[in-house]
């Protein structure tokens, strides 16, 4: 029996490791991910890493993973919590009014909300991250900023329901707060 269904945002170019380390964390913490995209259907992730040397980040093709539902499909309330993956896939899902909707009412409705990388990009979007402290990978920041939000270079960032993370690299610091607050809203 499932503790409740937690929405994982992706799109093309999602980072894989940004991705499923968090999808089987709920899985194993008793709940049930729920993948969403702008369409049901197979998308592309990627994997991220600046090598030795590089002053830009690599990027290949990773796994891939199937959104089961579409933003367009999706009651939030259905849902206890939100986790808005990496990768470039929010810089091109981030238009979407749906998602966008979506969102805000996560926000709105103060439930467990997790964000790592380039995933700030979308509640910044949303207008949801004015005066809130985040951690983000660092060339996000000045999204972050730019929008009233507050950029924390740290592994784990929590601020109220939301929990934060730089990078896949801080996936073993803010997942666990973020599935606390999980498991405090489920037993509600």
């Amino acid at each position: 029996m499932s503790k409740g269904k937690v929405l994982i945002i992706v799109g093309d170019a999602t980072e894989t490791v940004d991705t499923l380390y968090p999808y089987y964390r709920l899985i194993e913490g008793g709940f049930e991910p729920v993948v969403a995209g702008q369409e049901r259907k197979r998308y592309q992730m990627v994997m991220h890493e600046v090598k030795p040397n590089w002053t830009i980040t690599k990027e290949w093709e990773g796994y891939t993973i199937e959104a089961t539902v579409a933003f367009s499909e999706i009651n939030p309330a259905d849902y206890i919590g939100i986790m808005f993956s990496g990768g470039r896939a929010p810089e091109y899902i981030r238009e979407d009014e749906d998602l966008l909707n979506i969102t805000r009412w996560f926000f709105d409705h103060n439930k467990p909300i997790a964000s790592v990388c380039h995933g700030v990009e979308i509640p910044a979007r949303a207008d949801r991250v004015r005066g809130r402290k985040m951690a983000t990978v660092a060339k996000c920041k000045f999204d972050l900023e730019i929008c009233g939000g507050i950029y924390v270079n740290e592994a784990c960032v929590i601020d109220g329901n939301m929990v934060s993370g730089r990078t896949f690299h801080d996936n073993g610091h803010y997942i666990g707060p973020w599935i606390k607050l999980l498991e405090e809203e489920a037993a509600k």
